[in-house]
C-alpha cells in the first residue's frame, strides 16, 4: 500500500503544494507524502520479515549426526599392503644408485629456480637504509621551489616543507642524476613547523630547534606515506595513508593508528646569514621498521 501511495505522488502531487505539519510547520505536501509512503514501505517489509522469521521459519535445532571419516582399518591395511608391494616390486631399494641419481637431478633442477628468486632480490642496501643526505651546514630549502628559509620567515602555526639544500631546486636539476633526485624526494622530505615553546613537553625537542621551530621527517614511520596534514590546533600530524597520528609537541611520538616509532627529529640551527641550516644529519633512520629496526 505504502509504495502504491509513493507511485501516485511522486506523478500527481505538485511539487509547489504546501501542507502544514504539526509540530514542524509548514513542509512541502510532495516531500512529506513520498516521505511517509516510503517510510510505510519500509516498515511493512521489515514487520513483514520479522513475522516470517517468528511464525514461518522452523525454531527447532536438529543434530545430523556425521559419519566417521577415516575409512575402515582394513582398508587402510589393504591401502598400505599394496604400497609396500610395488616398493618391493620396483627394486629400488636395491638399485641406489637410481635414487641418488633422481635426487641429483631434481636438486639441479632446483637451482634455477632459487637462482631467480634471489636475484630478484636486488643488490643488498648496505648503510642506505640508516643514512639521509641531510648533513651539518645543509640550508633547508623550501619544496618545490629550492628557496632557502630563514628562522624570521617561520611564524607559529606555519608549515613548510622543506628539502636540504643540492636536492631540490635548480640546483639538483643541474647536477644530480634522475635515480639520486628520487631518493633524495623518499628519504630526505621535512616537515617545519613553528610551535610555541610552552606547547612544548620535551627539552631535546627545543634544545634541536630554534625557538620553538622544530623539523621531522615527513616518512612515515608505518610504511613510508608522507606524513603532510597538520592541524594547528591540536599540533597534531596525520598520515593519511593509515590515519597514524602523531604529536608535534612530545617527540612527534604515535598517538593513533599503526605506526609503531616516533618520526625522528632533524636537529636544526642558524647561519650567520639567518637562514635554517641543519645541524647535524638525522640521529636515527627514518622511515618504515624492517628486519634489524624493530
Amino acid at each position: 500500500m505504502g509504495t502504491l501511495v509513493f507511485i501516485v505522488a511522486y506523478f500527481l502531487i505538485d511539487l509547489d503544494a504546501r501542507a502544514y505539519f504539526i509540530g514542524i510547520g509548514e513542509v512541502s505536501l510532495y516531500h512529506l507524502v513520498l516521505g511517509l509512503s516510503m517510510a510505510a514501505s519500509m516498515g511493512g517489509i521489515g514487520f513483514g520479515a520479522v513475522h516470517w522469521a517468528k511464525t514461518l521459519m522452523p525454531d527447532t535445532e536438529i543434530v545430523e549426526e556425521r559419519h566417521p571419516q577415516a575409512s575402515p582399518e582394513e582398508d587402510r591395511d589393504g591401502a598400505a599392503a599394496i604400497l609396500r608391494s610395488g616398493w618391493q616390486g620396483s627394486q629400488l631399494g636395491r638399485r641406489p644408485l637410481i635414487l641418488q641419481s633422481a635426487g641429483v637431478a631434481m636438486g639441479l633442477f632446483s637451482i634455477p629456480l632459487v637462482v631467480q628468486v634471489v636475484g630478484s632480490l636486488g643488490p643488498l642496501p648496505g648503510e642506505e637504509l640508516y643514512d639521509t643526505n641531510w648533513r651539518q651546514g645543509l640550508r633547508l630549502m623550501i619544496d618545490p621551489s629550492g628557496t632557502p628559509i630563514k628562522a624570521s620567515d617561520v611564524t607559529i602555526g606555519s608549515v613548510f616543507h622543506v628539502m636540504p639544500e643540492g636536492y631540490i631546486g635548480e640546483v639538483a636539476d643541474e647536477n644530480l642524476t634522475a635515480e639520486e633526485e628520487m631518493k633524495a624526494k623518499a628519504e630526505d622530505q621535512v616537515i617545519l613547523v613553528r610551535l610555541d615553546p610552552s606547547d612544548v613537553k620535551s627539552q631535546k625537542q627545543l634544545d634541536w630547534g630554534i625557538d620553538g621551530i622544530v623539523a621531522y621527517s615527513k616518512v612515515c614511520t608505518h610504511v613510508g606515506c608522507p606524513v603532510a596534514l597538520y592541524e594547528q590546533q591540536t599540533h597534531h600530524l596525520l598520515c593519511p595513508c593509515h590515519q597514524s597520528t602523531f604529536d608535534m609537541t612530545e617527540d612527534c611520538k604515535v598517538i593513533f593508528g599503526p605506526a609503531k616509532r616516533a618520526l625522528p627529529q632533524l636537529p636544526i640551527t642558524i647561519d650567520d646569514e639567518g637562514y635554517l641550516v641543519a645541524d647535524d644529519s638525522f640521529r636515527e633512520p627514518v622511515g618504515p621498521s624492517f628486519w634489524e629496526r624493530g
